[in-house]
């Protein structure tokens, strides 16, 4: 079933995001050959107009083939595109991408990416107006969080808490000894409280998921997992529920889709410079193995909290693409501003060859960290 969910997901997010290029692409008149979800090899496809639509074996993203994209006027009379006879001026010449003015071929390059910071700003607005989960602090000014509890957004594997079994996303509801316990469970009253008893037994009580039935488990606090404090290994939040009205829910998803925006985008930055410099790990990478567990995970706290998953899923793919990467959306913007500046095309042998060497590296790349996704479930 998770898997079926992430497909669904993934679908919907390519989607998005190469119909961006191909509705920007018709806008400009320019004919588009083929809409693919996938990589090749394709399994099967059908025709409608003059667009060809594919389902392909590799489900890691899709594209859209545009005519005239990566040829020059001798290559697209060569392979057939146009009649030897025909001149420039004809139709389908005029039509090619290549023959379009830079500012539609950005446009319609930037569409896919622009696409998917529009879904995501829809599925965060769609998860306010169904109650999304809001921290304490961050709801908007003069709506009251509902539900409010002290939720864990992270456990330190090997730690005191992850031996007992608390997992990311536990609402703890209940903390206490043989001795004392806490009326106001708090980020500031349980790390006192855990301080207090260092090396005694705790006793949490806590909620997983939809089902409202209290587990317990017992903790003994250890020291040096972070500081020399007693802790027990979790990072926590207050968090309760934020439901709002349409229009202040569009509001609060276009702020929550920017500061989603900046956090990733820092992130990406950090793991792309710890990479250069040694210091990156696939550990703190996820491919599609990983994200369909994260997809289970997500699924059992409900509806909105997929919602939540798919739009940060969608700025992730919005961002990668805007990297000045060969293949990628914003390598080809990249080779558009070269051609700008130097006032002519850039040999299209060149910019083939580097898009295919570009293309084969993300693949590469995407094969190990599903090898390590793979391995990390062992």
């Amino acid at each position: 079933m998770n898997i079926i969910i992430f497909i669904i997901i993934l679908i919907v997010l390519v989607l998005a995001h190469e119909a961006g290029h191909f509705f920007t692409a018709k806008a400009f008149k320019i004919r588009v050959d083929e809409f693919g979800f996938g990589f090749p090899p394709k399994l099967f496809g059908w025709k409608k107009g003059e667009t060809e639509y594919s389902i392909n074996a590799l489900p890691f993203g899709g594209f859209v083939k545009i005519f005239g994209e990566s040829m020059d006027e001798a290559d697209l009379l060569e392979v057939g595109f146009l009649d030897k006879k025909e001149t420039p001026e004809k139709v389908d010449l005029a039509r090619s991408f290549m023959h379009k003015p830079k500012y539609q071929q950005a446009l319609v390059l930037v569409a896919g990416i622009v696409a998917n910071f529009l879904l995501a700003w829809l599925l965060f607005s769609v998860g306010f107006m169904s109650g999304l989960p809001t921290s304490v602090g961050s709801e908007p000014s003069g709506y009251k969080l509902k539900d409010v509890n002290l939720v864990i957004v992270s456990v330190l594997e090997k730690s005191p808490a992850s031996i007992a079994g608390l997992k990311t996303g536990d609402k703890i509801v209940s903390v206490k000894n043989d001795k004392n316990f806490i009326t106001d469970i708090t980020p500031n009253s349980l790390k006192t409280f855990i301080v207090s008893n260092s090396e005694k037994e705790i006793e949490f009580g806590y909620i997983r998921g939809k089902n409202k039935n209290i587990n317990l488990t017992k903790i003994t606090p250890a020291a040096g997992l972070t500081d020399n404090q007693p802790a027990i290994g979790i990072a926590m939040d207050q968090i309760g529920t934020a439901k709002l009205p349409v229009f202040t829910a569009f509001l609060e998803g276009m702020k929550l889709n920017i500061s989603v925006t900046k956090g990733t985008a820092i992130g990406l930055y950090r793991l792309i410079v710890d990479g250069i410099q040694g210091k990156g790990s696939f550990s703190s990478v996820t491919g599609p193995v990983g994200m369909v567990g994260i997809v289970g995970d997500a699924s059992k706290f409900g509806f909105v909290y997929l919602l939540s998953f798919a739009a940060l899923i969608s700025i992730n793919l919005a961002i990668i693409n805007i990297i000045p990467f060969p293949a990628l959306d914003g390598g080809r913007l990249l080779f558009l501003l070269i051609e700008k500046i130097k006032g002519s095309r850039l040999n299209p042998k060149f910019a083939n060859m580097t898009n295919m060497i570009g293309f084969a590296i993300l693949i590469i790349l995407m094969l190990l960290i599903t090898y390590h996704d793979v391995v990390k479930l062992f």
